[in-house]
Order: C-alpha cells, then sequence, then structure tokens
C-alpha cells in the first residue's frame, strides 16, 4: 500500500500494513465514458483483440508521477468521476486510439485504504491491478494474482535518515549498527526480513509511523523513518519548513529486499482468458512508459488536474512531481539485467521467494506448497525490444 505525506499534511487515521487487508468498499459507479465519437482507430486495435471495452486498472494511490505510465495512455476527451477517484478516456498507444477506453481508479483513501488486488477482487470490473511481488506471494491462496507488467525496475521505499547527526551511516545496515529506532508503518514484510538477517536489531523498530513527519522532525534527526525515495526527500527538504534541509536514504531494494512493486496484475483466469488482448495491450504499456519518461509534462498536467479534483485531503505540487520524475530516471525504472523494459528477472524473484515465504509461513500465511515463481508472473507478453 502506498502511503506518502506533503507539506506536513497527514493523511491518517488508518493502519498502513503493508499485507494487512481492510474491509471491501462498494464496486465503482459507472463512468461517464470517454469521448470517441470523432477517433479512427489505428495500427493497434484492442477492441478487435478482444480487450474489454473499458480497460479498468486499480492503482495503490492517489494520482501521482509515479502512475504517469498509466496516465499517458488516457487521450483527449476523458471524464473524471469525483465520486468514486477514476478518468476515464480513450486508451492512446503515443497519438493513435486503440478502440477501447481506459479507466484508471486512485487508491489509498479512494478505497478506503484496500490493497489493489482484494479491490480487483471485490469488483469484477476491473481488469488490471498493482500488485507488489511479495503481496502476490503472501495471498496466492486467497487473492491470487499474475503479473505481467512491471513498470518499476526498484521498489522506490526507503529507509531515510539526517546526515547531520549520522555522518558515517551509507545504508540501512549501519543504521542497525547505531542502534538508531527506526519508524516505519507496521506489518512492513521487509522490515522482518531486514529483523530476520540481523540488519536491523528488533528492539530498533518502531512500528508506530502515521505518515506525520512531526516525531522525525521533533527528534531532531535522531531517529530513521520510511519513505518513499521518489517524494519525501525533496519534500522534508522544501516543503516541509520546520526541517528544511537534506536526508539521506538507502532503498530496501538496494539493502537486499528484491520486491518488484506495483507490477500490473490480472486474475490467473483472465491471464488465459485475454491472452490475445494481453499481446496487444502489455507493448502499448511498455511504449507509455517509454513515451512518459520522454516528456512527462502533459501527463503531470492531467494528474495535478486529478488531484484537485479527487480532493482528497492529499497535496500533490508540480515540484514534487518533476523531483519524482527525476529520482525515477536516476534510480528507480531501467531494463534490469537486459536490454527490454518491464520484465521481471526469474533469478530476482526466486530471491523473494527464498526471503519471504518462511515469514509468510511464520506469520500465518496459507502458502501454496508448491508455488513457484512462475505462477505469479508471466513474460509471456512483453515486447523485448522495447527498453530506454
Amino acid at each position: 500500500m502506498r502511503i506518502t505525506t506533503t507539506r506536513a499534511t497527514l493523511v491518517a487515521g488508518f493502519m498502513a500494513g503493508g499485507l494487512a487487508l481492510t474491509a471491501c468498499s462498494g464496486p465503482a459507479s459507472d463512468d461517464a465514458g470517454a469521448d470517441t465519437a470523432d477517433l479512427e482507430v489505428g495500427s493497434i486495435d484492442l477492441a478487435a483483440a478482444g480487450c474489454p471495452a473499458d480497460i479498468r486498472i486499480q492503482t495503490d494511490w492517489n494520482p501521482e508521477a509515479e502512475h504517469g505510465h498509466l496516465y499517458e495512455l488516457v487521450g483527449d476527451g476523458y471524464t473524471i468521476d469525483d465520486s468514486v477517484k477514476s478518468v476515464t478516456g480513450p486508451l492512446m498507444a503515443g497519438d493513435e486510439y486503440t478502440g477501447v477506453d481506459v479507466t484508471i481508479l486512485a487508491g489509498g483513501p479512494a478505497t478506503g485504504f484496500t490493497q489493489p488486488n482484494a479491490q480487483m477482487y471485490n469488483d469484477d470490473t476491473i481488469f488490471m491491478a498493482y500488485v507488489g511481488t511479495d503481496e502476490a506471494i503472501a495471498h496466492a491462496s486467497d487473492l491470487p494474482t499474475v503479473g505481467v507488467f512491471a513498470p518499476l525496475e526498484k521498489d522506490p521505499q526507503m529507509i531515510m535518515w539526517d546526515p547531520e547527526t549520522y555522518p558515517d551511516v551509507t545504508g540501512i545496515a549501519d543504521l542497525g549498527e547505531t542502534g538508531a529506532t527506526i519508524r516505519v508503518f507496521p506489518g512492513g514484510t521487509y522490515i522482518d526480513y531486514f529483523v530476520g538477517a540481523g540488519v536491523l536489531s528488533a528492539d530498533q523498530v518502531d512500528a508506530t509511523y502515521d505518515g506525520s513527519p512531526a516525531v522525525f522532525v521533533s527528534e531532531g534527526g535522531k531517529i530513521a523513518q520510511q519513505g518513499f525515495a521518489s517524494a519525501e526527500p525533496f519534500i522534508y527538504e522544501n516543503e516541509v519548513s520546520e526541517w528544511g534541509k537534506p536526508v539521506d536514504y538507502e532503498l530496501i531494494n538496494d539493502a537486499g529486499y528484491p520486491k518488484y512493486a506495483a507490477v500490473m496484475s490480472l486474475k490467473p483466469e483472465n491471464v488465459t482468458e485475454y491472452s490475445d488482448c494481453l499481446a496487444g495491450l502489455v507493448p502499448v504499456l511498455q511504449q507509455a512508459e517509454l513515451d512518459y519518461y520522454a516528456d512527462p509534462a502533459a501527463t503531470n498536467e492531467l494528474i495535478l488536474e486529478l488531484v484537485d479534483a479527487y480532493d482528497t485531503g492529499w497535496v500533490y505540487s508540480q515540484d514534487v512531481a518533476d523531483y519524482s520524475v527525476e529520482t525515477m530516471v536516476s534510480e528507480l525504472i531501467g531494463n534490469g539485467p537486459d536490454e527490454t523494459i518491464g520484465n521481471l528477472d526469474a533469478a530476482r524473484v526466486q530471491e523473494l521467494f527464498d526471503i519471504v515465504v518462511p515469514i509468510y509461513k511464520q506469520q500465518g500465511f496459507e502458502i501454496p506448497a508448491d508455488l513457484a515463481p512462475e505462477d505469479i508472473y508471466t513474460n509471456e507478453f512483453i515486447d523485448e525490444s522495447l527498453g530506454f
């Protein structure tokens, strides 16, 4: 679940456990639909490939630049439903209409903080949802999903600290050596891993973080804190006036937790039923990400428009969006070990399996005995010619 703070504005009143499921919200109401009357279908015809007339995609948070690869799909003539926090428009492949609509649904407060995989099972009209690979493993029995496109090479989650207080700290393992308190949301499997592996000690972990910068500020940097590399470092330096200086951080990926975050995922039966659709759609998703990072300005305008329209109490600025794009390009997106965007690496998924399955079993999750990495993702629909 994506949790972020901005301008010291707290969006709280909830528990943000990494794998805890909340009660389901009701299915979304029908959107007004996109204005496609004057559009001609281009070289990619997703309607002819058997795709749904409206490809509905559930995200994990309010609109933000990390989701730009999706909002890049939305063409002119879109409609906004501020009651369910969604936007519907013609699904575009570059400048060409693909014959179907796309609806992008906000998560977080818009769904009562229900995880995207649970929301997809609550609402049969949702075609795809963001699902991290650790979540896919944990819920392989009750909410099984198969990922078909990974927009992020590295998870933006990180742990940050004050470099003035800890000048010799260069990473999370160094924080473990200092004994510093680390504030996190409850339920994060990566924290369980770091403790189990001896990177951190259990008595260092304070699972009372609520999204507010207040404690980090009041402690004068003596504590460390979880966050997202694509947001908090800029926000704390530039938009939290009580702090107003740089923080250092290390990505949980770089510290040894190789999760793929926000993988575009479907119910397993839909991967089979819509295989022809996915063969056309997934390369469109790949190209949309390439297009977004080549020129994000127009799509970021849409993202900021949606934040204002949804009015969830969350604040998101142009400056944060710009910083996010810069950070994504420099640290979080890429082609992985090959020259292809969006495919998952089998060895990396196996490494995560080895880490999390013992943890989940200890926590009481029902992990199928024969579950294998290839059960939670497929690269079948990836166009290997597409990459940065």
